[in-house]
């Protein structure tokens, strides 16, 4: 799995970082997504892709990698 952000289309709602806290995080001067983890663990990828579908901007890319085991 690979995560992208774009830092230009977050509003800061911080639901990203409530869903995934091991992938995500908001910076302290303007709330904005941070990427912690652009290629997280198996067992934190159901919160990423989570993450990716609450975000109200669309600002979370989840993709498949090509090394991805499918579980």
């Amino acid at each position: 799995m690979d995560v992208r952000v774009d830092r230009e289309r977050c509003l800061g709602a911080g639901m990203c970082a409530l869903t995934a806290p091991a992938v995500f995080d908001q910076d302290e001067d303007e709330g904005l997504v941070v990427l912690l983890d652009p290629r997280p663990p198996r067992e934190h990828r159901t919160a990423a892709a989570l993450a990716a579908g609450l975000c109200p901007a669309s600002a979370v890319t989840v993709t498949a990698a090509a090394d991805d085991d499918g579980t």
